[in-house]
């Protein structure tokens, strides 16, 4: 019963969820996620956790440079110009990580995803 309940809450939340306040939310469960492998590193299902992560960020971040690479994008140029750079040095470290993974590497990702979140979530005329 509060399985039921707990996807319906999430479910009338989404629907009420801006688009910033979606891409925050997002970035931050991508950041858990992480740090989640980061904290249990040296669990038996670290690689299955940390693949899935890993995917996951990935998945975010293309996602996030398919909008901004959008002529019809409302974003300021300069301002595109700079995340999308941002999200290469993400697609970089991502593939560094799964190639070689250690713990410190996940940090920087982990910090991005927080630190876009949390600028998301200001709101100036708030």
């Amino acid at each position: 019963m509060r399985m039921n309940q707990l996807q319906a809450y999430n479910t009338i939340n989404k629907a009420t969820m801006s688009g910033r306040e979606i891409e925050a939310a997002v970035l931050t469960k991508a950041a858990l996620k992480l740090k989640d492998c980061q904290d249990n590193w040296d669990a038996d299902d670290r690689e299955a956790r940390l693949d899935e992560a890993l995917k996951f960020n990935q998945r975010i971040w293309s996602i996030f440079q398919g909008e901004l690479a959008r002529e019809d994008n409302p974003l300021p140029k300069r301002l595109r110009l700079d995340v999308l750079r941002l999200s290469a040095f993400i697609d970089r470290r991502i593939f560094e990580t799964i190639a070689y993974p250690t713990p410190e590497k996940l940090m920087i990702v982990i910090n991005i995803n927080n630190n876009i979140a949390a600028g998301l979530r200001f709101s100036p005329n708030g």
